[in-house]
């Protein structure tokens, strides 16, 4: 427990948000790695100022276990802390600091594991991935796919160690972020009525995705297992506009789907491109244009797996689903059989001001990580 409480307060020390460099944090990893033998690969993002890491310790063949940690944070700007959000902050069982929860907990319990492990007697591998830009859509793991491909053997078991209070999360649903553009006529506003307002626009189109929502919470399709059990819609962010006396001739607005593996997709899009084209000129040009802008899968594992019914044996909690978004669903797609369980409390602790999580969690952590290994 010591040796995960000085690697977290290491870990939190990097400032790795998403508008930032995580090179730091992989050098550390990989200065702490080689000490204990593990065949290291630093997998660097395309703008070559960030990086991932995989790498495994004992015998190069199929089997084993991959264990997985995102390296990024979510900013704290605007975000009113008591404590240092960069220095870990000990207060009773709780230890404050910006990602203690997401999700560097687990990456500190990820290496002190590697610590103590005595690669001659280990008859399968482990290995270690760490990734970055998690925060903002799963960017960065999608951008390593290729260069992970050609290394990953074929492990039984990925853990991606999100928060979920330790308890085995088999599912998630999947997300696609939207962009929306409308385009009116720009004229004063004392002759309004003459023309396009294109924040109008936005806000009709928007009207049209509430009514979705109002009918994708009425008629399903419906997951139990998730608090929110239908697949949601959610406007962001609408902006547009110069100036009160000028009618806007251009908005814009983001929005997402949050998307049950039940969910028929295509259907929910042919519905937006039919409210679209509602705003449609009478010459066929668009008032509406909208694009994909970032997308994951979602994932699905039968509650009855195997794998299922070990993490609950090793960890004596429950199977859930989590409404958040993982790396689990394009590790899933790679082929590799995963699950979700960490420490920490999303809705309780992640993403908010004075972020912390408890010793008992990363107590509870290192011990399941000790028993996956045996």
């Amino acid at each position: 427990m010591m040796k995960t409480l000085e690697i977290l307060d290491t870990l939190i020390s990097f400032e790795t948000t998403s508008n930032k460099s995580n090179l730091r944090l992989i050098k550390f990893v990989e200065e702490f790695l080689s000490q204990f033998g593990f065949r290291i690969n630093r997998l660097s993002s395309p703008c070559g100022t960030k990086a991932g890491i995989y790498a495994e310790i004992g015998p190069e063949i199929d089997g084993g276990i991959l264990l997985s940690a995102h390296s990024d944070v979510v900013p704290t700007e605007g975000q009113n802390w008591s404590y240092p959000p960069f220095k870990l902050t000990p207060i009773d069982d709780r230890l404050y600091g910006r990602g203690t929860t997401d999700m560097k907990g687990f990456l500190a319990s990820m290496l002190t594991l590697a610590s103590r492990i005595d690669h001659k007697k280990l008859p399968n591998p482990l290995a270690l991935l760490i990734t970055y830009d998690e925060e903002i859509g799963c960017v960065g793991l999608q951008q390593l796919k290729s260069q992970l491909t050609s290394l990953l053997r074929k492990p039984r078991l990925c853990v991606v160690g999100e928060p979920t209070e330790m308890q085995v999360a088999s599912g998630h649903k999947g997300k696609t972020a939207y962009q929306a553009t409308f385009n009116g006529q720009v004229g004063h506003s004392a002759l309004a009525p003459k023309f396009d307002n294109a924040l109008h626009i936005a806000a009709d189109f928007m009207s049209g995705l509430r009514n979705m929502q109002k009918q994708l919470a009425k008629s399903g399709p419906f997951d139990f297992d998730y608090d929110i059990p239908f697949t949601t819609i959610h406007v962001g962010k609408l902006s547009g506009g110069k100036a009160l006396n000028i009618v806007p001739n251009y908005a814009e607005m983001l929005f997402e789907i949050r998307y049950l593996d039940a969910q028929n997709t295509d259907d929910l899009m042919i519905h937006i491109d039919t409210i679209a084209r509602h705003f449609d000129k009478d010459n066929g040009l668009q008032n509406v244009n909208i694009e994909i802008i970032n997308n994951y899968p979602g994932f699905e594992v039968k509650s009855n797996h195997e794998n299922i019914r070990k993490l609950i044996s090793i960890t004596n909690t429950n199977r859930i689903k989590v409404d958040f978004g993982t790396e689990a669903g394009i590790l899933s797609q790679m082929g590799v059989p995963t699950l979700v369980c960490g420490p920490g409390s999303m809705s309780e602790q992640g993403h908010k001001a004075d972020e912390f999580i408890t010793k008992q969690q990363l107590f509870a952590c290192d011990d399941f990580l000790s028993k996956l290994l045996a």
